[in-house]
């Protein structure tokens, strides 16, 4: 059976995952998205009682579908629109995520079990462990319907409503109700016992019933089963009193004697009871063991909308407006209020959201103050896009991008601690892999790339690399601190009214302060060092110098 709650038609996808996946995730800091995304918060009432631990498949889960891009705007709605149903059923979502965890668990732990030396090999030992398993899957898939049964005409999303479809038709009441009177007769090889009946300790005992031809010597022919069932007897312990008048009067019925009597005989009744136990259950093989795979499938799918589910109401925690966001021309870029949700995420509070309107924009130079929260409008674009195109909500009002399925991200680094080369040359060999990948339909983030020589060949090599790019069909964001390239790319587009270049600053008022919003303007001429140095610095000489004053 299939699950296809990932995707429409399929179980896997068929794409490429993003080049650098490392880099991607170090550089956007999506840690802090996988890590939030795998705690569930516990509430008591309205207020948060306990936060849990992570869970390590819900992270390494959501990192592995959040670092293959979807292909277009059918597969990113189905997905959105299985979130939003996971968010209005959270408690079918998790029940549905642990059923799988838990078939996947147990029964790897059964299988362990019969691989321990002191037993493997057992046939018997085999036996009871396969007929465990079918048990487990049996009681799982019973769970399922439970809780599909209990949803009915409550899904809204086709990816969820077609999974429930799928799930009756090929599990329908009837099937399990068949595999579940068999499993229940066969409970007496497992070594059933319970103390449900008032308290007094109860038995599960066989009634097999064959029918067979006798051949010469007494043997067994055309054996055919005509009954196997289990019913239940007060439990006796064996050698006392009661167990030897039970014995005695079971041997005086005339249809029936006691195979304790004689070994021989008792071991072959073993025998042939193995045998048919073990027949019976290749028959339930063939209802059940095809369901394992789905189980395995069940708990990776659903382990990504849980996640999801999850993030989503860390964001509610610290009052951060979310959305779906939607699927425009991939030159197009529009959002309001975007918020960069890492940062939102570790200090646990709202942040400073962004309006922006970049169509038909191929480049994109952000420049301005220090401090000015330029990296963090890059990274909130660049989280939003990886989020947007597996599916997931975007942090903010509204957001709007075309698809991208190569996104690349240059962000400068700390100098090579083994110091084999210096920064500027670390930083070319990182561009040059990237080059070697990129192509039309790529999106590429550069963070303070190249200023780590001077100036003069900082803005040369940004230049050149920036305009080769360009031509080549990819969109590039960069936030720079190499004046001269802003300027020069400034003055070749100033004159165009079509310009492809989109100039943003990072905005600040009269007395310095910043206000976190970027917004168009020409390259500036200086990113305002002083400021900080006046907020630094300055503020420590003024407070020394009323220190000695006083004195």
């Amino acid at each position: 059976m299939k699950v296809c709650l990932l995707y429409k038609d399929r179980e896997k996808a068929d794409g490429a995952a993003y080049y650098d996946t490392v880099s991607i995730v170090k550089d956007l800091g999506l840690k802090t998205i996988f890590l939030n995304a795998a705690k569930r918060l516990v509430y008591e009432g309205k207020k948060i009682k306990n936060l849990e631990q992570e869970d390590p498949f819900l992270m390494d889960t959501l990192k592995t579908v959040m670092m293959t891009p979807l292909a277009n705007a059918e597969e990113i709605c189905y997905r959105q629109e299985i979130i939003n149903d996971c968010i209005f059923h959270e408690e079918l979502i998790r029940s549905l995520y642990e059923t799988g965890k838990n078939v996947q668990l147990k029964s790897d732990e059964l299988i362990r079990e019969y691989k321990d030396k002191s037993i493997k090999g057992n046939p018997v030992t085999k036996l009871i462990n396969e007929i465990r398993i079918l048990h487990l899957l049996q009681d799982s898939l019973a769970a399922i319907r439970q809780l599909l049964e209990k949803q009915k005409e409550r899904f809204t999303s086709e990816g969820l409503l077609r999974f429930q479809e799928d799930f009756f038709a090929a599990w329908p009441k009837e099937r399990e109700e068949f595999v579940g009177s068999v499993l229940a007769d066969l409970s007496f090889y497992t070594g059933g016992v319970d103390d449900a009946d008032q308290g007094r300790n109860r038995l599960v005992r066989p009634r097999i019933v064959l029918e067979c031809g006798l051949e010469d010597g007494l043997k067994f022919s055309t054996m055919k089963l005509e009954e196997l069932s289990s019913g239940s007897t007060r439990f006796v312990k064996p050698g006392g009193t009661l167990f030897k008048i039970q014995e005695y009067f079971n041997s005086r019925v005339q249809d029936s004697f006691s195979t304790l009597e004689d070994e021989r005989i008792n071991e072959q009744a073993h025998q042939l009871e193995y045998g048919i136990v073990n027949y019976v259950v290749e028959q339930l093989k063939d209802e059940l063991m095809e369901f394992k795979p789905f189980f395995d499938k069940l708990r990776y799918q659903t382990a990504f909308y849980l996640a999801a589910v999850q993030l989503a109401r860390h964001f509610e925690r610290i009052h951060m407006q979310w959305c779906f966001p939607k699927v425009c021309d991939r030159r197009d870029l529009k959002f309001a209020e975007l918020k960069e949700s890492v940062l939102g995420l570790s200090r646990l509070e709202d942040v400073v959201g962004n309006d922006c309107e970049l169509n038909q924009k191929d480049m994109v130079i952000i420049t301005g103050a220090n401090q000015g929260g330029k990296s963090t409008f890059l990274r909130s674009i660049g989280i939003a896009q990886v989020m947007m195109q597996c599916g997931l909500m975007v942090t903010a009002t509204t957001y709007h991008s075309g698809i991208f399925p190569r996104i690349f991200v240059h962000f400068t680094r700390r100098e090579d601690s083994q110091m084999n080369s210096g920064r500027l040359d670390e930083e070319l060999k990182r561009m040059n892999k990237i080059v070697e990948q990129i192509g039309d339909g790529s999106l590429l983030f550069l963070n303070e790339s190249f200023a780590t020589t001077t100036e003069k060949e900082g803005a040369g090599i940004a230049y050149d690399i920036a305009k080769a790019l360009c031509k080549a069909g990819v969109r590039i964001m960069t936030v720079t601190h190499i004046l001269a390239f802003a300027r020069r790319v400034y003055k070749e587009n100033k004159e165009e009214p079509l310009s492809a270049v989109e100039f943003l600053t990072a905005e600040r008022t009269e007395d310095g302060s910043r206000t976190f919003r970027m917004i168009r303007h020409e390259p500036e001429e200086t990113s305002f060092g002083l400021d900080l140095y006046d907020e630094i610095v300055g503020q420590k000489l003024r407070k020394d110098a009323e220190g000695h004053h006083r004195r």
